[in-house]
């Protein structure tokens, strides 16, 4: 099932595309009208997702009965799957992409210095800006900012403070249920489903703020820095995420692809990892990180006012986003 929230009337609603994700049911009028009754966990999609098995099965069973009411998608406003997520960490699973973005940063920075090429030539004599060696050793990852979660069609405004502007391709999973020193071979049944990830970037914030060594900040945590969509896809229907085409374009012109075959770290591993002594609860999100040849940065490329950025993920969708320079 492909579940979606939608603004109805200035409030969150939960529903499901139907008929080649053209139009939208709404899971509780949907049920009211077919039960004669509510349903408690079709209030949002974090609910259903913390209701469990029961409620996806519900919510097939509402899908059959429903009758011919539904809403166009063209119609509504799509937000995120789950618009504020309890929590969110976004994790380095692309060995391609680390590899590429290191070397852009490095030209990035060294571009910024008042002798580029001595710049260069110090980066290559320390190994400064290059792949480190822990990313080999077990997964590395930050925790985003989830309040500035946007959706399927909404803008991005791009940080004042900022002259880089970047997108990256990414996907990602919402736990289904509450764990703790999960099990690699038990971690599978953990995944309540996937989604689109654009962890939209301020490069020339996060190059210079990484060497803080303590991860991103303003680079990626700015409003509306975080778009996610357009729906949640569960479990049941995409049953293998590690074959999945990803291609990034800007404004129809395509700027990269890759695969999640490519993946150095799996789902399975961020689980068992993130999940030693700290517990997991439903509807907390992971993102994967960028898909090699994802995001502006490997390319040298980055985005400017106007620009559409389209990122498609095969069996998800596509999630579009505008990037507009603030006034």
């Amino acid at each position: 099932m492909k579940l979606v929230t939608y603004e109805r009337e200035g409030a969150p609603r939960a529903g499901a595309f139907v008929e080649g994700d053209r139009r939208i049911v709404d899971l509780a009028e949907a049920h009211q009208a077919a039960y004669g009754e509510a349903y408690a966990p079709f209030a949002s999609v974090q609910a259903m997702i913390e209701a469990g098995d029961a409620a996806l099965d519900r919510a097939y069973e509402t899908l059959g009965k429903a009758g011919p009411a539904t809403v166009a998608r063209d119609a509504v406003r799509l937000m995120a799957p789950v618009p504020v997520p309890i929590q969110m960490r976004d994790c380095l699973c692309f060995e391609t992409h680390l590899k590429q973005s290191f070397a852009a940063a490095r030209r990035v920075r060294a571009d910024a210095s008042p002798d580029p090429e001595a710049a260069m030539r110090e980066f290559e004599r320390t190994g400064a800006l290059s792949v480190p060696k822990i990313f080999y050793d077990q997964p590395i990852y930050y925790k985003a900012n989830r309040f500035s979660v946007i959706g399927d069609g909404q803008d991005v405004l791009w940080p004042g403070y900022s002259s880089l502007m970047d997108f990256e391709l990414e996907f990602g999973f919402y736990v289904r249920k509450k764990g703790v020193d999960i099990a690699r071979d038990a971690a599978r049944d953990y995944i309540y489903g996937y989604t689109i990830f654009n962890d939209f970037s301020a490069r020339d914030a996060q190059t210079l703020e990484m060497g803080g060594q303590l991860g991103p900040a303003k680079g990626k945590d700015f409003d509306t820095g975080n778009a996610m969509g357009p729906c949640l896809v569960t479990a049941d229907e995409l049953k293998d995420p590690y074959g999945l085409t990803m291609v990034c374009r800007v404004n129809g012109e395509e700027w990269g692809r890759g695969s999640t075959s490519s993946m150095y770290w799996k789902f399975e591993d961020l689980i068992a990892y993130v999940s030693r002594s700290e517990t997991l609860h439903p509807g907390e999100f992971f993102g994967s990180g960028t898909v090699g040849n994802g995001c502006g940065l490997e390319h040298m490329r980055f985005l400017k006012h106007g620009d559409l950025v389209e990122l498609e993920v095969e069996g998800i969708g596509t999630l579009r986003n505008r990037v507009l320079a603030r006034q």
